[in-house]
């Protein structure tokens, strides 16, 4: 899909969420045409002339004045990030002639790995496309199926892997939250080739990520509740918070907790013992691997690339 095409359904989709109840309109009764705000209207609401509200819903967004982009956000109601969303599709509208620009393999910093590996609670890092980056060792065995990919990356986990409907609870949250959140990351970077690769690959291979891309939904995950069927300890009920990483680009640090003397602490336990014991027996064959000798560091690989 194309920017302009991008543009379009979004405007589509998100005055189709908003009744003329809602948006303070009368209603005159009778059969309406398309569900939601009609153009006409959304252009009243936002004053400006039903011609360039058109225009705008056709694409041509890129000129667009702050002011003219913040009407139109009341307009429809938008939220704080489906309001920045649609500055990025105005603002990060590539010219004709842009190219694509794939990343570098990303990896973390030395001291970034020291802190993961010192934190009590599991911890890992993620990018845009939700590649996990590096992890410790008790956030490693938190995410244990994601881990078994070559290339652990959270949304091919939730959208291909038939293990994530077990692994996550809430399984149709998961996959809609997920879809969101590459959304937000595609308006942000349209560029990003990876990304957009990533989109590709999820909508040829899976029916459900078409139906919850077409909703053009986005979301910013950066503080909420989940909770996981783990396959080892079972289910565990987790807080997590985001954290950007300073002179990492692109890069947060989910950090994952749970309320003190609940069942989900005492299965945290039970993860860092299971966990503990897989290092050990990791760090054993490695030993015996070199001769007996103890092997130089005892951190755990980091994912993807590092």
């Amino acid at each position: 899909m194309n920017r302009k095409d991008e543009v379009r359904e979004f405007l589509i989709s998100r005055r189709a969420h908003v009744t003329p109840e809602e948006a303070g309109l009368p209603d005159y009764g009778g059969e309406r045409r398309v569900p939601g705000l009609r153009r006409e209207e959304v252009a009243m609401l936002a004053g400006v002339s039903v011609d360039y509200y058109i225009q705008l819903e056709r694409g041509k967004i890129r000129n667009a004045s702050e002011s003219v982009l913040n009407a139109i956000a009341r307009a429809l109601r938008l939220d704080d990030v489906e309001r920045a969303y649609l500055f990025d599709l105005a603002r990060s509208a590539p010219p004709p002639a842009a190219h694509g620009r794939r990343r570098a393999r990303q990896s973390v910093r030395a001291s970034v790995r020291r802190v993961l590996d010192n934190l009590a609670v599991p911890a890992v890092v993620v990018n845009a496309q939700q590649d996990l980056i590096a992890a410790n060792l008790v956030g490693r065995a938190l995410l244990a199926p994601h881990f078994e990919a070559g290339r652990p990356n959270l949304a091919r986990f939730i959208f291909l892997d038939p293990r994530a409907r077990d692994f996550y609870a809430d399984w149709p949250l998961a996959r809609s939250m997920t879809a969101a959140m590459l959304r937000l990351a595609a308006g942000r970077d349209p560029l990003d080739e990876d990304l957009t690769a990533l989109v590709g690959e999820l909508s040829t291979l899976s029916p459900q990520f078409r139906a919850d891309w077409a909703e053009q939904d986005v979301h910013e995950h950066r503080t909420g509740r989940k909770v996981y069927r783990h396959p080892e300890v079972g289910e565990i009920d987790v807080t997590f918070d985001a954290f950007d990483l300073p002179g990492e680009p692109g890069l947060s640090v989910y950090a994952y907790s749970v309320e003190e003397g609940s069942p989900s602490a005492d299965r945290f336990a039970l993860l860092s013992s299971w966990a503990a014991t897989r290092e050990f027996g990791s760090r054993q064959r490695a030993g015996e691997a070199q001769g007996g000798e103890e092997p130089a560091s005892s951190a755990p690989p980091s994912a993807g690339g590092t």
